[in-house]
């Protein structure tokens, strides 16, 4: 047998050796692989090291808060330039940790609540950005050139033996836990609990795979994110849910579909059992859904709309009523619901017929962003579902019937509509000439601007004024002009053509609400068939619990 020189004498197993010495020098500190939680700085300075890659769990809805806080009050003289890898940077110490010295260098995925901070931070110099990912890319990354030399997790419950429960709000943790625990990275987790060894509901995540595990100081942090109080939908986003529902889901006979947050598609989800039910669409389209469970879906789940739901986390207050609807939701042998983001992701990339979503800005060939002028938000998934995957090999009537080429060139397209307001609350126009994002890329030092979904992906827009059928246009001036006739009084709107409009809406690239036979004057919220959380709440038979907040009766 002959040994490759260079390979003679390398030593190949040497993570695996500095695992094993950083977990040796915490152990003074543990009682088997339970962390006493007075000790927990003591062994995140142990385990940790400077220059280390660091997962800290910050899903879009749970938060490691404890771990997350305890790092931030760790000595920076011990623990300083870690890189994070961080999904959602949502809470003030994931900052912290980078006005302390502790980190340096940040790659996530979405910062909505802490987006202006960190574009300041980015203007600082504070925070050095290596890039805004999709969640898909960033975890993908992890198991190739960002593996994580520590991750910091969180869960519902945990055993003596490390096995972990992570009930309705799973989200990241496995594919995180997964990229540390396969590669020797230490595995830290918070739980809610500390149970005997048979106590838990279901065993999410095994013991072999986490190396230490510390009981919170109080549960984790978990934002109800998709919540969206009826009571604040009102005629415009009823008008828009009204001309997409016929000039795009009926259309196109959308049956599988993911929505993103707002409060436009919110008023969709809500006129499916009545403006839905009156054009006899119950059955025809939107059956099988990736999102997380909306409470504002209720009411069309109750109604016999929807047959499947595939979450990538869960909701506040959702628990009760996701277990008593199995048929629908993915739940494990315990009742609670089973959501993983990076399925679900990828379920909203391939399988599904239609994303539709928002945004802050979009320019003239329908480029858009939600990183704005001093805002670094970040996209979250938008860009894994808001593109037509080429990948994609099996045929739905919606993805055929935006189908191009000939011969062998011949294949469908997924739908990717954005469903946004001319003007946002504030007064801005969201048609924009440029992008914010370019300017703010460039000052941030990014090789290219943050683009959230690039036009040339986006098949639909849809606003009060119409829909644009994009995937119609040969040019981008066409695309211009299809967009201007529903820009209402923007600068683009207002560049609109009358004769080009009248070619465009006979040619079936530009459908203004007479087209579609959608009358303005119906959309009131008489339309929906909720009108408060407390009417979720009936429509639910009392299964779902509101967070406080959303109390108002």
């Amino acid at each position: 047998m002959r040994t490759d020189g260079a390979s003679a004498g390398r030593v190949w197993d040497s993570r695996r050796t500095d695992k094993a010495s950083r977990l040796a020098e915490a152990a003074g500190h543990v009682d088997g692989k339970l962390i006493r939680p007075d000790a927990l700085g003591r062994v995140l300075e142990a385990v940790i090291r400077p220059g280390d890659r660091v997962a800290l769990e910050g899903d879009n809805q749970k938060q490691a808060d404890f771990l997350s806080r305890t790092l931030a009050s760790c000595d920076p003289h011990k623990l300083h330039d870690l890189h994070m890898l961080i999904g959602s940077v949502s809470r003030s110490e994931h900052l912290d940790l980078f006005e302390q010295g502790i980190a340096t260098k940040l790659d996530l995925a979405y910062a909505g609540p802490q987006s202006v901070r960190i574009a300041q931070l980015v203007a600082d110099g504070t925070v050095s950005i290596g890039a805004i990912h999709t969640y898909v890319e960033l975890y993908a990354r992890m198991v190739v050139d960002l593996r994580p030399d520590v991750a910091l997790l969180c869960a519902s419950a945990a055993d003596e033996h490390g096995n972990l429960y992570t009930g309705p709000n799973t989200e990241d943790t496995p594919i995180i836990a997964e990229a540390a625990a396969f590669h020797d990275g230490v595995v830290v987790v918070q739980a809610d609990e500390i149970v005997k060894v048979g106590g838990l509901p279901r065993v999410d995540i095994p013991g072999d795979w986490v190396d230490l595990v510390v009981q919170a100081d109080r549960p984790f942090f978990l934002e109800p994110l998709f919540t969206r109080d009826p009571k604040a939908i009102g005629p415009v986003q009823i008008l828009q849910a009204m001309i997409a529902l016929r000039g795009v889901y009926e259309r196109h006979q959308v049956v599988s579909l993911n929505h993103g947050v707002g409060f436009s598609t919110a008023a969709i989800e809500l006129i499916l059992p009545t403006y839905g039910e009156q054009l006899g669409l119950r059955g025809k389209i939107c059956r099988n859904w990736t999102l997380n469970p909306h409470p504002t879906l209720i009411p069309a789940i109750e109604s016999g709309w929807v047959e499947t739901i595939h979450s990538f986390g869960g909701e506040s207050g959702m628990n009760r009523y996701v277990a008593s609807r199995p048929d629908v939701f993915f739940t494990g042998a315990d009742g609670s619901l089973r959501s993983n983001r990076v399925l679900c992701q990828l379920a909203g990339q391939y399988a599904i017929d239609m994303f539709i979503g928002s945004t802050l800005q979009m320019d003239a060939e329908a480029n858009s962003s939600t990183v704005t002028e001093g805002r670094l938000s970040g996209f979250g998934g938008a860009p894994n579902m808001g593109h037509d995957p080429h990948g994609r090999r099996h045929s739905s009537h919606a993805w055929l019937d935006l189908s191009h080429g000939d011969g062998a060139d011949l294949r469908g397209r997924k739908l990717v509509v954005q469903i946004v307001e001319t003007f946002q609350s504030s007064g801005v126009p969201t048609f924009v000439e440029s992008l914010d994002a370019i300017e703010v890329g460039r000052s941030a030092g990014m090789p290219v601007p943050p683009v959230m979904i690039y036009g040339d992906d986006v098949s639909h827009v849809v606003t009060e004024e119409g829909v644009a059928y994009l995937y119609r246009t040969d040019s981008l001036a066409e695309r211009r002009q299809a967009l201007a006739a529903i820009a209402g009084v923007t600068a683009l709107g207002r560049s609109a053509d009358a004769d080009a409009l009248a070619r465009m809406r006979r040619d079936g690239l530009v459908a203004l609400p007479a087209d579609l036979k959608v009358d303005p004057t119906l959309a009131t919220r008489s339309l929906l068939a909720a009108h408060s959380i407390g009417d979720l709440v009936a429509w639910s038979g009392g299964l779902y619990e509101p967070p406080a907040r959303f109390r108002n009766w």
